[in-house]
């Protein structure tokens, strides 16, 4: 069973927003902004509205920058997560119900309090590369696998 999935990094040239994840799956961690796509939306749509209700911004120029599918050993379930970058948006970042965002330098992101697969394809993304990509984690959130290619197209 695979569930479609949204991811939103904010990227200046000096610059990334990220969020603690306050609640829910993968709390306690910085990330980037999205969730699920619901019915009858597009994900592009699920996209801005994630990071709509996650961030209080609007991002104008999100361009897909990466596909990586998600396993959990002993789940079934696929998680395909489509990443998005954005460099300009409308409205100031806040603090909602789920995400608390914060600027980082691209020299000071967080990666020991992110999750574990952010440190192979964070850097991709921030050199302006496009990838795809598996991970399959084990116990204690272990990478057992991955793998991960650059592409030029989505």
């Amino acid at each position: 069973m695979k569930k479609i999935l949204t991811l939103c990094l904010v990227h200046q040239p000096s610059r990334l927003l990220l969020g603690m994840k306050k609640r829910g799956f993968g709390a306690g961690r910085w990330n980037g902004f999205g969730g699920k796509v619901k019915e009858g939306e597009t994900i592009e749509e699920a996209m801005q509205r994630e990071v709509r209700e996650e961030a209080g911004i609007e991002v104008r120029d999100a361009v897909k920058a990466g596909i990586i599918k998600f396993e959990f050993q002993g789940n079934p379930e696929i998680l395909e997560v489509h990443i998005f970058r954005a460099t300009e948006f409308t409205g100031a970042p806040s603090e909602s119900d789920e995400m608390k965002p914060r600027w980082y330098g691209v020299k000071e992101i967080p990666y020991d309090e992110m999750w574990p697969d952010d440190k192979y394809w964070l850097p991709l993304f921030l050199e302006g590369k496009k990838c795809k990509g598996r991970f399959l984690f084990g116990e204690g959130d272990s990478i057992l696998e991955h793998s991960l290619e650059t592409v030029e197209m989505l």
